[in-house]
């Protein structure tokens, strides 16, 4: 019965000692946490003023807003579409001129494009739905 009585406070006494580590962990954390005002290094000194770095990206900013051209007016378009002349457009229109369709050799051919740009082109006329694939190689508008 004594030993279970020393072996109880000696345990009682480990925990006073652990809750006063912990005390003195959460107040040095306490300390570390609260964030210290930075200080402005200045950059350049120009007189008797100290210029900071965000002073320089203001008076920066200033200028490039003072420097935008001003705003042109609409011009309005006539009722009819119109149709910029990509390459894209003109494969489609190269491909929807054929009847039985064209293959990617004509193609480079008819436009001066290369191998790369042209199967680029073909692969999103496809995507879009707007040619398919007649057989390997042909392709058809649709």
């Amino acid at each position: 019965m004594k030993a279970l009585k020393k072996d109880l406070k000696s345990v009682v006494k480990s925990l006073k000692l652990l809750t006063k580590q912990t005390e003195k962990i959460a107040k040095a954390l306490e300390n570390v946490e609260t964030p210290r005002p930075a200080k402005k290094r200045p950059i350049a000194k120009a007189g008797k003023k100290t210029v900071t770095k965000k002073a320089v990206k203001k008076a920066v900013a200033k200028k490039a807003r003072k420097k935008t051209a001003p705003k042109k007016a609409i011009r309005k378009t006539s009722a009819k579409k119109k149709t910029s002349k990509t390459a894209t457009n003109t494969v489609l229109s190269i491909i929807k001129r054929s009847k039985k369709g064209l293959n990617t050799a004509a193609l480079e051919k008819k436009t001066n494009f290369d191998a790369i740009k042209v199967r680029n082109i073909i692969f999103r006329l496809k995507r879009q739905g707007k040619v398919k694939s007649k057989s390997r190689g042909m392709y058809v508008a649709i």
